[in-house]
């Protein structure tokens, strides 16, 4: 059966005495509750009326019954569409009468708005679940039969739908199917070699591509367990770290543990694998982390419409700057955006991808879908080279690339540059409308010391590192740079915060 849950159930049914997860309350969910609940839950939506291929949208706050509402939507054969819970009414308007979902889970604090909004935006059903398991769909749930017989799905059918960042234009629902989901988990699985003995720290959001399909589809593939926690909080993190053998982040929570004075190489010595992704890892941060605790961070990209594309090598060499190289089975080539032409090694297009991850499409958008493909390859937008050994490296988006005075300039290679500065904590790199040269560079940064603000340090540093045309026409300081709920830079904001710092009269 091609059922994405039949198919990591395989690997953890015959010893569900074993424990699955540590929860915040400090109680524990064995496999043997994760097969019960999810039946619960996969029952009562089909006495919601909720059909195979219908969508379920979700957006509570982090918890397990919201994993066990996934799996439950999974063996029913419905869609799961997680929304972030940071979503106004307005924005949830816009997915819900993209998607048009059978059924809305809110969390119970908001459930009188999201009632208001019901007849509006055409929702059939609203149920409410609570981080602490309350709400209306839980109370059924805990009623409902604990067996189920799971649904039959073919590789190609609907498991969820995950809707885009929205950057450049309304988001757009990326339909991920259970083959393109199960591909990922047990490549990842094998490749980071996790087994039954593993304890992920999971502090990520699950909302997200991320949290979910990585670090929990991984860990039920493997039959191993998680340290369930409800956000990232260093404090939370560093007393977790002695129970866990693997931790998944964003940049953002190794730069906030590599603050703590009590992050030491004895703290984490018997840890297996630190692994990040969802937003660039500068340089120098891999190099300190690797020098305070003596691992070396593993590296991969993917995005939404893809999952997981490349990983740098679990045995081997962790490149810092570089995202590894392509997954077993999955195609990476470098092309000239243009024109399609696959460019040389080292030389810089646009990144794409072919493999058995690659989503299905954008929901309800056959154009959009069509154009995104290039001879069966999805054309990421990312920019990135690759070298001789084949590791790829992200320059950074298309749409971020800066064009000053005719000249190309990459945004990474700058920022890295600047990361490289005793002085520098974080550093974005944006391109700013200007009167001579079209675009300008410019670095924002966020110093290591706050009271640091003297742009002519950074400036100087690079006069022998990077071509003038590279260099930053200006330096400007921030206390924190601003960050979608997966660590990632969101440069658009800056670039609108500081659009006219070259044209202000």
């Amino acid at each position: 059966m091609s059922n994405l849950y039949s198919r990591l159930a395989a690997d953890f049914s015959s010893n569900l005495d074993r424990i699955f997860a540590w929860l915040p309350d400090g109680s524990m969910l064995h496999y043997a509750d994760v097969e019960t609940q999810s039946a619960r839950y996969a029952n009562v939506l089909c006495d919601l009326g909720v059909g195979i291929g219908d969508r379920v949208a979700v957006q509570v706050e982090k918890s397990a019954e919201m994993l066990m509402l996934y799996l439950g939507c999974l063996r029913a054969g419905a869609v799961f569409l997680p929304l972030n819970p940071a979503y106004t009414t307005g924005e949830l308007e816009y997915f819900t009468g993209d998607a048009e979902p059978s059924l809305f889970v809110a969390d119970p604090a908001v459930a009188e708005k999201i009632g208001a909004m019901q007849s509006a935006a055409g929702l059939v059903r609203v149920e409410t679940l609570g981080a602490a398991g309350e709400g209306t769909l839980a109370a059924l749930a805990h009623q409902a039969p604990s067996g189920f017989e799971t649904v039959a799905r073919d590789e190609d059918d609907l498991a969820a739908i995950l809707y885009t960042s929205g950057t450049t234009g309304r988001s757009k629902g990326a339909m991920l199917s259970h083959g393109n989901l199960a591909s990922n988990a047990f490549t990842l699985r094998d490749l980071w070699q996790f087994t039954a003995d593993d304890v992920l720290l999971h502090a990520l959001p699950i909302f997200h591509t991320h949290g979910l399909f990585v670090a929990t589809n991984v860990t039920l593939a493997c039959g191993g367990a998680m340290i369930f926690l409800p956000r990232f909080e260093t404090e939370a993190v560093v007393a977790a770290l002695p129970r866990a053998t693997v931790m998944m982040g964003v940049p953002t929570f190794y730069i906030r543990l590599l603050g703590e004075t009590g992050f030491d190489r004895d703290l984490v010595a018997h840890m297996r694998l630190f692994i990040s992704g969802s937003a660039p890892l500068a340089p120098d941060v891999h190099r300190e982390f690797e020098a305070r605790t003596g691992h070396a961070i593993l590296e991969r990209y993917g995005m939404t419409e893809t999952n997981m594309n490349t990983s740098n090598p679990y045995d081997g060499d962790r490149i810092p700057g570089t995202v590894g190289l392509p997954l077993p089975g999955i195609e990476i080539r470098i092309a000239d955006p243009a024109t399609g032409r696959e460019l040389q090694q080292g030389e810089v297009g646009v990144i794409e991808i072919r493999g058995p991850n690659v989503f299905q499409g954008y929901w309800r958008q056959p154009e959009k879908t069509a154009a995104e493909f290039r001879d069966g390859f999805f054309i990421s937008g990312d920019l990135g080279r690759c070298d001789q050994r084949c590791y790829v490296s992200i320059v950074g988006r298309e749409k971020d690339l800066i064009i000053a005075g005719g000249f190309n300039v990459y945004p990474a290679e700058v920022e890295d540059a600047i990361g490289e500065l005793q002085e520098v904590r974080e550093v974005a790199v944006i391109g700013l409308p200007h009167p001579d040269l079209g675009e300008a560079v410019v670095a924002v940064v966020v110093p290591r010391e706050p009271a640091f603000a003297d742009p002519a340090i950074i400036c100087d540093a690079l006069v022998e590192k990077l071509a003038r045309f590279k260099q930053p026409r200006q330096v400007l300081f921030t206390t924190e740079l601003p960050k979608n709920a997966m660590g990632k830079v969101q440069k658009a904001t800056l670039r609108k915060r500081h659009a006219s710092l070259f044209t202000a009269s």
